[in-house]
């Protein structure tokens, strides 16, 4: 079974910068793709940036320039490094994976969420 484990959340002002870790564990065989996704109060969830096979990334327009994602293969754990924040970045942030597992194929997994509130 693949885990998720997220951290890095918090306050920030406007114009600040947090950086979110993800770490995953588990029997994984390799990563397809690692990414976050974010949720506002009232608003669907929406993909803010991935990484895909651990090379080519994909970003959400509204970050695109402010939010840069990583990943260190050696620890199974991505970054989602988030400089210049704005008011409309305050979500729920949520890491999400598809890892092959080996006989049992793909898996797909998402992490608890954490709260990133930006705010004066």
């Amino acid at each position: 079974q693949v885990q998720l484990v997220e951290s890095g959340g918090g306050l920030v002002q406007p114009g600040g910068s947090l950086r979110l870790s993800c770490a995953a564990s588990g029997r994984i065989f390799s990563i397809n793709v690692m990414g976050w996704y974010r949720q506002a109060p009232g608003k669907e969830r929406e993909l803010v940036a991935a990484i895909i096979s651990g090379a080519s990334t994909n970003y959400a327009d509204s970050v695109k320039g402010r939010f840069t994602i990583s990943r260190d293969n050696a620890k199974n754990t991505v970054y989602l490094q988030m400089n210049s924040l704005k008011p409309e970045d305050t979500a729920v942030y949520y890491c999400h994976g598809n890892f092959y597992v080996g006989s049992s194929g793909y898996v797909e997994v998402w992490g608890q969420g954490t709260l990133v509130t930006v705010s004066s």
